[in-house]
């Protein structure tokens, strides 16, 4: 259950890693861009984050021969601040986020996150968690369900799969992948289900993002992120579906968008407040042939990146 790191040196590379910095992982997973980073570190120190007990684990041999210099904390990335502050760090010279679910999870069937086995439903990427897959298919509303689906797994056919879910669960709990994966089926007409790709997929991307509430967890984290990096410090951030990378190229535009001005008004450009970032990518930096060759994750794969300009630079 290999995992291999998409977009690997791009993201360290663009970090402009400082030997003595403060860096965060917000995503630690298997350690493989925490690996490259610490490399590069001489002096510096990096705070690593994950809600998998099991990534921390596996992380903490991989990463052994680095032992001083870094920091591993079990929790989800929205608590950043707060997290930090009990280590006594309040600002970081740089700061990465590998959204999505790694492919040790994904490849462990007993953690319900693929449409390929048959498991229990789970999704849970903390799997100290209450709230699971299972919770989700088999006691949600109709209206709830159809909600997530269309918003979190863009399915146009949330209707349909929302109330073949509802008749299933009345005969009988849905309790695998395998049995969702049947249901979503029984809604969908032949001419869909012969279409490419897997008729499940979208909707297991929308009950895995409710479970581990995704989407709230990167708000609140770009957010933190931000706020933490130093002058010259960079935010560097992979997504791996639409729904995120709008969501980090809108947070990433506002911030480095100056505030509106009147153009009435009688100031002078030294006068007007400018903005505190840049833009360090205009647009996303995609997998380059070989890694698409060797690593189908990459696939999809999108990194941003975004700097606290320097004082000067803000006149």
């Amino acid at each position: 259950m290999e995992h291999v790191s998409v977009l690997l040196h791009e993201t360290i590379d663009l970090l402009n890693v400082k030997p003595d910095g403060i860096y965060i992982d917000c995503t630690l997973g298997r350690g493989g861009h925490a690996k490259e980073l610490l490399n590069r570190l001489e002096s510096g120190h990096l705070y690593a984050f994950d809600k998998d007990e099991t990534a921390l684990r596996e992380s903490q041999e991989t990463l052994s021969e680095f032992s001083g210099r870094f920091t591993l904390i079990h929790s989800d990335f929205r608590n950043l601040k707060e997290a930090l502050a009990e280590y006594g760090v309040r600002e970081a010279d740089g700061v990465m986020m590998d959204l999505g679910v790694s492919s040790p999870q994904f490849d462990d069937p007993s953690r319900g996150f693929s449409y390929r086995f048959d498991a229990p439903l789970d999704m849970r990427m903390d799997q100290s968690a209450s709230l699971s897959a299972y919770h989700v298919v088999n006691e949600y509303r109709y209206e709830d369900l159809v909600r997530i689906l269309r918003i979190y797994g863009e399915e146009p056919n949330a209707v349909r799969i929302a109330r073949a879910i509802e008749r299933r669960r009345a005969k009988s709990a849905i309790e695998t992948t395998g049995q969702l994966v049947e249901t979503i089926r029984s809604a969908l007409p032949e001419k869909l289900l012969r279409k490419k790709g897997h008729p499940a997929k979208q909707t297991f991307q929308a009950i895995r993002i409710e479970v581990n509430h995704e989407l709230d967890a990167l708000e609140q984290g770009l957010t933190d992120a931000c706020d933490l990096l130093k002058p010259g410090g960079r935010c560097a951030v992979i997504t791996f579906h639409s729904l995120e990378d709008r969501m980090v190229k809108s947070a990433f535009r506002k911030l480095s968008s100056a505030p509106f001005v009147d153009p009435r008004l009688p100031l002078k450009e030294s006068q007007m407040e400018q903005a505190s970032f840049s833009l360090i990518t205009k647009h996303p930096v995609l997998a380059g042939e070989e890694e698409l060759e060797s690593n189908h994750r990459a696939h999809s794969a999108k990194l941003r990146v975004i700097e606290r300009k320097r004082d000067k630079e803000n006149g």
